[in-house]
């Protein structure tokens, strides 16, 4: 690589170089400055353009061959349920209604966080079920404070009970709670075939680092478009994904390295072809409690590449002890505090 003498004047031929270069589509980099000479912007500099390219050094330029057209966040609530399955108490031990709020504010911290958002097509629906008049409110003003439109959907669960099977894969009776949850998916999956592009499913109980968003959608951009090929990206790394070896393969993405999994749970981001390619797949999760839960998810994942960040950019807020939900390495306590009120 050529090394650029530093000088407050650029030379006639260097500028005739540079423009050559941005015709052609290369990125020079002056090695003495650390800048990216073809885009006027520091190494450190933040260099992908949404919808047009992805820059990682020292890899180069991805040419974005799939931009995301929108985005269309759909948050499934419940404050007035604890844990679905569980008796046992989350981190932090607050009401449910509050890890709710912050899961709220994280996703609203992250869409603000990055200006090149803004010319992207972002909605948000909370799907809520059985949350008190005070505690919607709550949701409200939120929204409110973050000048950001939602559409709120009070769920109507009897719509979809009659679908549901009464008695799990182990033959065991489901509960009331659980009715609800796959009710509460059912409705999200109708929403998702009134969006136009890429659709994130989020549980009430996951906080999102302020990048987590950007993130997701540089990432989508960039191995979307060097796969040719419509992806499924869950934020969360798991801590249950560790309990086994298994195979994987590696991927870069904006400012993450992400990998292959085969299991998440109902918290991920897809396009509106893949939720179409396997509507009925997704679908079987709403009628029968397989075991697990997720059985059907992780079907698709057979077929179809699904990845998760090292290290997490989003944590599921549930018991310490729990295989499915605290993510590793990851400063817990920032997390819960930057997304208070």
């Amino acid at each position: 690589m050529k090394n650029f003498q530093n000088s407050k004047k650029t030379g006639f031929l260097k500028k005739i170089f540079i423009k050559l270069c941005r015709i052609l589509g290369f990125e020079i980099i002056d090695q003495n400055t650390f800048e990216i000479v073809t885009i006027n912007k520091k190494i450190n500099d933040e260099a992908t353009s949404i919808g047009k390219n992805s820059i990682n050094l020292p890899l180069g330029i991805v040419k974005v061959t799939r931009p995301v057209k929108s985005l269309d966040i759909i948050v499934r609530t419940c404050t007035s349920v604890n844990m679905l399955t569980q008796n046992k108490n989350r981190l932090f031990e607050k009401e449910k209604i509050e890890y709710t709020l912050r899961t709220i504010r994280s996703l609203l911290y992250s869409v603000k966080s990055n200006t090149q958002l803004k010319n992207l097509k972002i909605s948000f629906k909370v799907i809520d079920h059985n949350s008190s008049k005070e505690n919607l409110k709550k949701i409200e003003t939120i929204f409110k404070k973050f000048e950001t439109e939602y559409n709120l959907i009070n769920l109507d669960v009897s719509k979809f009970e009659k679908e549901i099977e009464k008695k799990n894969e182990r033959g065991q009776d489901i509960s009331s709670n659980q009715i609800s949850n796959m009710a509460n998916i059912h409705q999200s999956l109708l929403e998702a075939k009134n969006c136009e592009d890429l659709i994130y499913f989020v549980e009430d109980d996951y906080l999102h680092q302020r990048n987590s968003i950007s993130e997701m959608i540089f990432t989508y951009e960039r191995i979307a478009s060097q796969l040719n090929k419509e992806i499924i990206i869950c934020p969360s790394d798991y801590p249950y994904l560790y309990t086994k070896a298994g195979i994987t393969q590696n991927f870069l993405g904006q400012n993450y390295h992400w990998r292959k999994v085969d299991e998440t749970l109902c918290t991920f981001l897809t396009s509106k072809l893949i939720i179409e390619k396997y509507w009925e797949k997704y679908l079987s999760m709403c009628k029968k409690e397989h075991a697990p839960f997720e059985k059907p998810l992780h079907e698709i994942y057979e077929r179809e590449l699904c990845i998760s960040p090292i290290p997490s950019l989003a944590v599921h807020f549930t018991n310490i002890n729990s295989i499915f939900g605290l993510s590793p390495n990851i400063d817990w306590k920032r997390i819960w505090e930057e997304n208070k009120e």
